[in-house]
């Protein structure tokens, strides 16, 4: 079996970070499993985690006038949670587990407190995180185009 530190050593998200910053993260991190159909997080709730997803998918939903809307659907070799990196670290989305899935779940908090004693450490991964967000609001943004659009 696969340990957590194997996982995140092939993670894309990690790529082209140095082995000994990825040991580092290693000691903030744990192999997860969920089975089809778990909530991992609600909108709003307190975020405290990430997860780096190994197999499997999770959708990204958010509730609106119309119900909950899934803005977006996560796999293999993707980012879930940013919102343990911002006060007032709060969910901004909800999430269910597609199918069942493996990823690496990393301790927020910790995991702020590394990259404060490594910048350069924190520095990349603040890179790559802006950069989910970034993706994540311009998902949004379509999905709800796509929801709102008048019709023809």
């Amino acid at each position: 079996m696969e340990t957590a530190q194997d996982l995140l050593s092939v993670h894309p998200f990690l790529a082209g970070l140095t082995a000994a910053q990825v040991e580092r993260l290693s000691y903030w991190s744990r192999r997860q499993a969920f089975r089809a159909g778990a909530r991992l997080f609600e909108e709003g709730g307190y975020a405290d985690r990430f997860w780096l997803i190994r197999d499997g998918r999770v959708a990204l939903d958010l509730h609106g006038p119309q119900g909950t809307v899934v803005v977006e659907t996560l796999g293999a070799g993707a980012v879930l949670g940013w919102s343990w990196l911002f006060p007032p670290y709060r969910w901004h989305f909800g999430a269910t587990a597609g199918e069942q899935t493996l990823a690496v779940e990393l301790n927020g908090p910790a995991v702020r407190g590394l990259c404060a004693q490594e910048p350069a450490l924190g520095y990349e991964l603040m890179n790559r995180f802006l950069a989910v967000v970034v993706d994540r609001m311009q998902a949004t943004r379509l999905r709800l185009l796509d929801l709102y659009r008048s019709p023809g």
